[in-house]
């Protein structure tokens, strides 16, 4: 069997700067891995307003699958009022959205810097 079929989690960081969650996946996100990492957004979008941002930076290939994990990640948020961020890095992922018919779908930026608040300097 191959290794793309027995893998049973996505690597992932999750931090909080400033009341917002950055989730950072890596490798893919396909069949195999969009499972988990649902799990994991689903339970850190469970409450209020939640302010997400997926960093994508790392990812370096997204399935169907991948892409519904993002869009029920994203119908979560808003029915709680809050907000989700993609951060790609690059030109390829946005042609993923267009192709998929998902351009315009999410907000979605170029730097992790653009998306996160500045901190205050006293």
């Amino acid at each position: 069997m191959s290794d793309n079929l027995t893998r049973s989690a996505l690597p992932h960081t999750v931090r909080t700067p400033a009341g917002t969650t950055v989730v950072t996946p890596s490798a893919e996100i396909d069949l195999a891995t969009a499972v988990p990492l649902t799990a994991l957004l689903d339970s850190l979008t469970c409450g209020p307003s939640p302010d997400v941002v997926l960093d994508l930076t790392a990812v370096s290939f997204i399935d169907c699958a991948g892409l519904g994990a993002l869009c029920r990640t994203r119908n979560r948020i808003l029915a709680r009022a809050g907000r989700l961020r993609l951060v790609t890095g690059d030109c390829r992922f946005p042609r993923i959205l267009r192709a998929a018919g998902l351009d315009g779908v999410f907000e979605v930026h170029p730097r992790l810097s653009g998306v996160l608040p500045s901190p205050v300097v006293i």
